[in-house]
Order: C-alpha cells, then sequence, then structure tokens
C-alpha cells in the first residue's frame, strides 16, 4: 500500500488559521469538559481525531447523547445527538466570538443549554470567547493540511505506545495548549509540579503530572517555537538528560521549552518520515528512562512478541 506525503507546514504562512482553530477547538473542548466525569491527567477533556477533522466522541446530556464533530474535508462544525438531530454551521468567515455564539445556539437548538468559563486556558493575554473578534481566520487548504498532519502523526504515536505495557495515555488532542500526544508514566510518584501555567489552576497541572512521566506529540507552532514541531521530555527531567545523545541529529534540547525538539520539516522531508519520527520518540524516551531509572523490562513491550504480533497481522 503507498504510504501518503506529510504535507508541508509553514507556521508564519498559517499562524492565524492556527491561533483560530486553537481557540475553537478551546470552546469545544470546555463543553466535553463540562459533560464528563473527571478522569486522571485531564485524559477526559481531549479531542480524538477523525478521517475528515475532529471529535469530541460521545457526551451525556440528560435523556440524549449528543457530539461535536469538526470537518475539514467540508469545513463545518457539526453537531448530532442520539435522537437523530444534525446541525452544522459553515467555519468559513467566523471570528472566534462568532463562532461561539452560533455553537451555543446550534446547541440551543436540539435542547442543549450548556454553561462553560468563556476564558481560554494555558494562552496569556487571553481574551474571552464571546469578546474575540481579533482571531478571526480560517484558511480550508490550511486546516486540511494541518488535519492530515495530524492523522500521520497519530499513526506513528500509536505504534510508539504499543511498545509500552505500563500505564499509558491514549493518543489524543489538547486543546489546551493544542497538542497531539501520547504520555508513559513508570509507576513512581513525581515531585509536586510548581504550576504557573498561564490560565490554569495549579492544581490540574500538579494533578497531571503527580507520576513521572515521558510525553511526547506534535504541534503546529506558537510564538514561543514559531515552526511545527514534535517534542519530547521527561518530568522530572533526570540529571543528564538534556545532553543525552538522541536522534536523529537535527533535533536538540530546547532550554526555555525544558524540552527536545525535532522540526516537522525534518520529518516532512526525510526519505523516511516514519522511522525518522520514530527514532526520535525512541531515543528520547530511552535516554530519560534509563538516567531516571525506569523498570523498562517490566514496562516495555518483549520485541519478540511485537514481533509475532506484527507477522499474524500481516498474513
Amino acid at each position: 500500500m503507498e504510504k501518503q506525503q506529510w504535507p508541508e507546514l509553514s507556521y508564519d504562512e498559517a499562524k492565524d488559521t492556527y491561533q483560530t482553530l486553537h481557540l475553537w477547538c478551546q470552546i469545544v473542548g470546555k463543553i466535553k469538559l463540562a459533560q464528563l466525569p473527571w478522569v486522571n491527567h485531564s485524559w477526559h477533556v481531549t479531542l480524538q481525531l477523525t478521517p475528515s477533522g475532529f471529535t469530541t466522541g460521545d457526551l451525556p446530556a440528560g435523556k440524549k447523547h449528543f457530539q461535536i464533530n469538526f470537518d475539514f474535508k467540508v469545513h463545518q462544525l457539526q453537531v448530532v445527538t442520539s435522537l437523530g438531530e444534525q446541525r452544522s454551521f459553515d467555519l468559513a468567515n467566523l471570528s472566534v466570538a462568532g463562532f461561539y455564539a452560533m455553537l451555543m445556539s446550534t446547541l440551543e437548538e436540539v435542547g442543549l443549554s450548556i454553561q462553560i468559563n468563556p476564558v481560554p486556558n494555558e494562552l496569556e493575554d487571553a481574551i474571552p470567547f464571546p469578546e474575540d473578534n481579533t482571531h478571526a481566520t480560517y484558511n480550508p487548504a490550511q486546516a486540511t493540511q494541518l488535519h492530515a498532519a495530524f492523522l500521520l502523526t497519530q499513526e506513528v504515536l500509536s505504534k510508539f505506545r504499543a511498545k509500552f505495557t505500563g500505564k499509558c495515555s491514549p493518543v489524543h488532542l489538547f486543546w489546551g495548549a493544542f497538542d497531539l500526544a501520547v504520555t508513559r508514566f513508570s509507576g513512581k510518584p513525581a515531585p509536586k509540579h510548581p504550576g504557573g501555567v498561564p490560565n490554569l489552576p495549579d492544581w490540574v497541572a500538579q494533578e497531571a503530572y503527580s507520576q513521572e512521566v515521558n510525553s511526547c506529540g506534535f504541534w503546529p507552532g506558537n510564538e514561543s517555537l514559531p515552526m511545527p514541531a514534535f517534542y519530547s521530555y521527561h518530568y522530572p527531567e533526570p540529571e543528564g538528560y538534556k545532553t543525552a545523545s538522541v536522534q536523529p541529529e537535527e533535533a536538540y534540547y530546547h532550554d526555555t521549552l525544558g524540552e527536545y525538539i525535532l522540526p516537522y520539516k525534518v520529518v516532512q522531508q526525510s526519505d523516511n518520515p516514519e522511522q525518522t519520527l520514530l527514532s526520535f520518540l525512541e531515543s528520547t524516551y530511552r535516554a530519560g528512562a534509563q538516567l531516571a531509572n525506569w523498570d523498562r523490562k517490566s514496562l516495555e513491550q518483549d520485541p519478540a512478541i511485537l514481533a509475532k504480533t506484527h507477522h499474524a497481522n500481516t498474513q
């Protein structure tokens, strides 16, 4: 089967679309947060990828259930319910304030009155959603390309996740920072996280990092790192981690962010993007796990079993 080409992404060209889409995802994510019981490490709040976009998945709402979907093929926001109700609106020409008003109105149309905290999380100088007419860019081609990059990344992250038998998160999209992530846990408690994330209660970060983790993923960039990139970090960071030998050679430790970075373009332009990304994920995990004395024998899948499983699945 022919592999899909990784799309070219440019933060400089697409950042306005990325920022608007990020804020739209925050609105949808906060609706999910309002409807579900708390799950450890905030796993319940995340969005999931679909072949055509992002989704909340099934959400309970009294006598019915509903789901909110971003569809980047037809460029719509869709609301569907278990009673067969379907509503949608176009994403083009909407500010964050316009999107917020349209979505809340659409939910009301199908009998869903949901209250959220209308202030973005994890962003400095956050503008309340109903007042944000500053972020109002949606380029359909840029959204489609970003979604394609997320899908291809998810495929690699899923393979990386499958090699771990300890506690591990799903591969999921955190709308706070707008990153697709997967997190491995050592099973040992971690020192209390200092918190200090903009517009996020300290207890949320402290609960998320209550155990030792290796976390990795992809995000389209922000002003602190103005390029699409893959990342990997350990919390707490073990001594010697930032000077460890990792792959590929283009990967580097970012002192301000406190994590390893691999520019997206390195993977996109590679002759073997999947293997290039896997080498980054595996080498940064391995460096941290060894330095932090993780019990790798009990936490990692036996390579022989993985080989047998792969062979069985290809027969």
